[in-house]
């Protein structure tokens, strides 16, 4: 299979495997056919043997498990745009869940996310985020393994214990700091975070396989409940696409990609991000193309991608937009002039009348050329559209080779067991000193205010000489009573 048939306009409009790495955009409003686009590239590029990653928010992409039923109404779309090979049938997929509950665990250690993502997964300001890059230095020159948030708090307990040596060695250390990094990993951890953070590590391998039927494995990241925590969804995303951009070698441009990453909800990561992981996120999607790994943001609005990030998506595939505000029209006019231009089409007037299924589409062609932007009814899905019962969720997952690597979480020795044997190996060695300082301090804690005289100190002075005094006239009324007792 060359490439991956989308929908039909005047012609029927197809994806170019060999372009695959080239990125892609699918935007639109809500309810307007996005989830289905994404499912239809997801279906092509697994059938052509490519493996893909994407996340679930909604929960109705779990559909591409389960085989979809034939209707009147997809019969007919599936005549109109003329498919002949269409069949219904299931992908084969791989159900992920950071939090382990609907999918296979995913984790990566602490050390391995790093601080510019743990300071923004956070919320962290800049002089916590310094303190957090001392830990996570600290640790480095130690050698000690940042795998859990355990880890984290063990180390960062030990610089605040620690503050006037590590001020010294690496720049300023607040306890202050300290305290908001803590209670910061708290929140995180009564959110669900920590089931994130551990081993065994998620192995980019096992995203990048073929089924045995030869298709590509179809990755889905079980998100409903992670969407609710933006900034730990979309930090999530850009760690998996940096560690596929670091670990894996230039290949060029290869007939069709080694994977495609689709990540949705995109407006989450760019809302808030910060110019150097902005900077970040430019380079990655600029080079990451020459790795074999194609990126698709979907998001509602195309101006909800930076401009030089919007620049390397040469697929499109843009769904209606409703211009009912300024910034809507903004948008519609943004997506608009993105296309090459059809003298056929006002794309600006278009955008706003598409129905539910049909987009405005362009693909990279022949040498990378963009196509003129064409009206096209959208193909559907051969599997389910729409959500999965939990027991076929679970006859999916019985099925699959992955959990016995990761359903069962490790727990090696690292920068908290460490830290713990040190501080007991320093309780060993000063208890030796303060069993041979015990008599002389037994002595000076003998009763008596003759004593509190000779060995008090300048703090408890007054109440010393207080003492001193009573005693002194208690003294002298017994000799006096004596006397008096005797005489009479």
């Amino acid at each position: 299979m060359s490439d991956i048939l989308i929908g039909k306009g005047e012609q029927q409009v197809s994806l170019l495997a060999k372009y695959g790495n080239r990125h892609g955009l699918v935007a639109g409003a809500t309810g307007t056919g996005k989830s289905v686009s994404l499912m239809v590239l997801a279906e092509g590029f697994s059938r052509m043997g490519v493996p893909v990653f994407m996340a679930d928010v909604k929960g109705d992409i779990a559909g591409l498990a389960i085989a979809g039923t034939m209707n009147e109404k997809i019969q007919s779309r599936v005549a109109d745009i003329g498919i002949s090979d269409y069949a219904n049938e299931a992908s084969p997929v791989a159900f992920w869940d950071l939090f382990g509950k609907k999918g296979h665990p995913v984790r990566t250690a602490v050390s391995e996310f790093g601080p510019d993502l743990f300071a923004r997964v956070l919320e962290l300001n800049e002089t916590q985020s310094g303190v957090l890059d001392i830990a996570f230095k600290l640790a480095d020159d130690d050698g000690l393994l940042l795998l859990d948030l355990e880890d984290l708090r063990a180390v960062l307990n030990h610089v605040s214990e620690s503050k006037t040596e590590m001020s010294a060695k690496y720049g300023l250390v607040s306890p202050a700091s300290v305290a908001a990094i803590q209670r910061a990993l708290l929140r995180l951890e009564q959110q669900g975070g920590e089931h994130f953070f551990g081993e065994p590590a998620l192995q980019l391998s096992d995203i990048m396989q073929r089924h045995a039927s030869g298709r590509g494995m179809i990755n889905l990241l079980t998100a409903d409940q992670l969407i609710l925590q933006p900034r730990l969804y979309s930090s999530f995303l850009l760690w998996l696409l940096s560690e596929l951009f670091e670990t894996l070698p230039e290949v060029g441009d290869l007939e069709q990609p080694k994977l495609v990453f689709f990540f949705d909800e995109a407006h989450l990561l760019f809302g808030d991000i910060q110019p150097a992981l902005l900077q970040r996120v430019e380079q990655v999607v600029r080079l990451v193309r020459s790795k074999g790994v194609g990126v698709y943001f979907c998001s509602q609005n195309p101006d909800d991608i930076p401009d030089n990030v919007l620049g390397q998506l040469g697929n499109r595939i843009q769904h209606a937009l409703r211009a009912y505000t300024p910034r809507d029209q903004k948008a519609v006019r943004t997506a608009a002039e993105t296309f090459v231009p059809n003298p056929k089409i006002d794309v600006a007037k278009v955008i706003s009348e598409l129905a539910v299924g049909e987009a405005l589409v362009s693909t990279l062609q022949d040498k990378g050329i963009p196509m003129p932007v064409e009206r096209a009814i959208i193909c559907p899905p051969r599997c389910r559209m729409g959500a999965i019962t939990d027991a076929e969720r679970q006859a999916v997952l019985a099925q699959s080779l992955l959990g016995a690597k990761y359903d069962q979480e490790i727990n090696r020795e690292s920068a908290r067991e460490k830290l713990n044997a040190r501080v007991q190996e320093q309780a060993i060695e000063v208890e030796p000193a303060a069993k041979a300082a015990k008599p002389e301090k037994a002595a000076k804690e003998e009763p008596g205010f003759l004593q509190e005289i000779l060995f008090g100190n300048g703090r408890r002075q007054g109440v010393i000489e207080q003492e001193a005094k009573y005693q002194a006239r208690k003294f002298m009324r017994g000799i006096l009573g004596g006397l008096l007792g005797k005489k009479r």
